[in-house]
């Protein structure tokens, strides 16, 4: 698989994601319609889809096909979208843009951008507690178990809470490490494992995509430091340098830009020596790592 094919891989994967993504809401007409279109406005309001996309190429590099792994998928990018809109909030990092266009709390109000964060976290449940056809109903109970971990105060809520008490303060390599592998790895990483878990992967093979997902996940979360010292509006869709003005821990803040560079490259490596060492099907996973690294937005 060439990088062409990966822009092919890329855009199919999308569009089964966005096809059951659309499925898995309410129409924005029903009723209250605030709430159901505060949630659409920001579930689609673009974005590159990689964590569901991630479901999908873990389970097909255990020999699943993708369609069976799509209520995981949705639920995934369902809790993303949340944990977005809850992040731009004034109270937290008082966002105006994202994804290149308003915040959801600049076009409906706190009230209901705090409320459709909340609907987009429980939809998520609801759609993972499908069992689609083939799927044992105990794996699909693990991987329920699996993203509630990883979403809580063990995994992105924990990182989120020391990402805001460590603002301002001195960065240590610890810190940096503790919030980027829980606020964003955390996430990353269980979609790895709920691709394998959800495909019947083995022991062993659930271990190297749990590995995989450990290294990409703290790796696009180095390269996001970076590209918000780097980027600019029209690639990120949000305004840069905002983790210089808050005194974000980060891994240029802690170690320099070149090092950070550095670290980002080795753990892409690593995830893509990971990859190969799960055979052809895992080609994708290989291709996405260099993707991660080297992406601009």
């Amino acid at each position: 698989m060439r990088v062409t094919e990966l822009e092919s891989y890329l855009a199919s994967r999308r569009q089964l994601v966005q096809e059951a993504l659309e499925k898995s809401l309410p129409p924005a007409e029903s009723y209250p319609p605030a709430i159901h279109q505060a949630m659409r406005y920001s579930l689609f309001a673009g974005g590159k889809r990689l964590r569901p996309i991630l479901v999908l190429a873990a389970g097909e590099s255990a020999g699943s096909p993708p369609e069976p792994l799509l209520p995981a998928a949705c639920a995934v990018e369902l809790i993303h979208t949340y944990s977005l809109i809850h992040d731009d909030l004034p109270a937290m990092d008082n966002d105006d843009y994202r994804r290149g266009r308003p915040t959801c709390h600049k076009v409906f109000g706190e009230a209901i951008a705090l409320l459709a964060g909340d609907a987009l976290l429980t939809q998520a449940f609801a759609v993972l507690s499908q069992v689609p056809a083939g799927i044992p109903p105990a794996k699909v109970l693990q991987a329920i178990g699996e993203l509630a971990t990883a979403a809580g105060s063990q995994g992105m809520i924990g990182g989120q809470v020391v990402d805001m008490e460590a603002e301002g303060r001195p960065a240590t390599l610890e810190i940096v490490n503790y919030i980027h592998t829980h606020k964003t790895g955390s996430l990353i990483r269980a979609c790895l494992r709920l691709g394998g878990i959800l495909s019947g992967a083995g022991e062993e093979q659930l271990a190297v995509l749990t590995r995989y997902g450990e290294n990409l996940g703290l790796a696009f979360q180095i390269t996001d430091d970076i590209l918000d010292i780097e980027g600019d509006f029209t690639r990120m869709g949000k305004k840069g340098g905002m983790d210089v003005a808050r005194g974000k821990a980060t891994y240029p803040a802690c170690l320099g830009l070149k090092k950070a560079r550095e670290i980002a490259r080795e753990l892409c490596a690593e995830a893509q020596s990971l990859a190969l060492s799960l055979g052809p099907a895992a080609e994708p996973l290989f291709l996405l790592a260099g993707y991660v690294l080297n992406r601009q937005g």
